[in-house]
């Protein structure tokens, strides 16, 4: 029997997939991660050409390693050793077939909020690749967009934040969002993507359990 948390994310779920198919994405709701997974390979030709920006969700779910062990041409950042050839790879990924992200945060009615550092992940999900498919648990949802933009700073880039011990960043610090001005900021670019142009190029997958951060 469902659980209470697992009812509503279904229902909200397809009350969202709705919305995002009315602002012109490709849109799916998947109850767990197993089936997002094989949504998502379903999606991809083998072939493909395939990057992603900085996402847990992709790893969480075990979409990472099942691309890069398939016939696909994935490549992975984290696998380079020096940033300079790190920052080839974010240039490359304006030319993949496909570009794999979640997102910081979703509004009820379908809009993609995201905030970046460098801006690769923000700019190839707004234009380059052929297709974006952007992997999302349902606890990344806000009621509204404005709700969505302090979910991406005062959720989202605190946590993500950590990964970094290096950096110099008042989140880094306390935990917290300090609406710092450093030059390590993660917070450099917001995106809001609210409709898919050209249409169905964006495609989202909500998933119905807790993912990235």
């Amino acid at each position: 029997m469902a659980s209470p948390k697992e009812m509503r994310n279904a229902k909200l779920g397809e009350k969202m997939v709705k919305a995002l198919e009315a602002r012109h994405f490709e849109a799916y709701y998947c109850a767990t991660k197993e089936e997002a997974k094989d949504l998502a390979l379903s999606l991809i030709p083998e072939g493909s050409s395939i990057t992603w920006g900085g996402t847990e969700t992709i790893a969480e779910i075990g979409l990472k390693q099942a691309l890069k062990e398939g016939n696909y041409n994935a490549y992975d950042r984290d696998d380079l050793p020096t940033m300079e050839e790190k920052q080839e790879l974010y240039r490359k990924a304006f030319s993949m077939d496909v570009f794999l992200a979640s997102t910081n945060a979703i509004s009820e009615d379908g809009v993609l909020v995201n905030i970046d550092g460098t801006g690769n992940r923000v700019a190839a999900m707004t234009f380059g690749p052929k297709k974006v498919i952007v992997i999302a648990g349902m606890n990344k949802v806000a009621k509204t967009v404005e709700d969505a933009v302090v979910r991406a700073r005062t959720v989202a880039a605190p946590i993500n934040c950590q990964r970094f011990a290096s950096l110099k960043t008042g989140c880094n610090v306390s935990g917290a969002c300090e609406n710092c001005k450093s030059a390590d900021s993660i917070c450099a670019y917001f995106s809001e993507i609210r409709i898919s142009r050209p249409p169905k190029r964006v495609c989202v997958i909500l998933v119905g359990e807790e993912l990235g951060f």
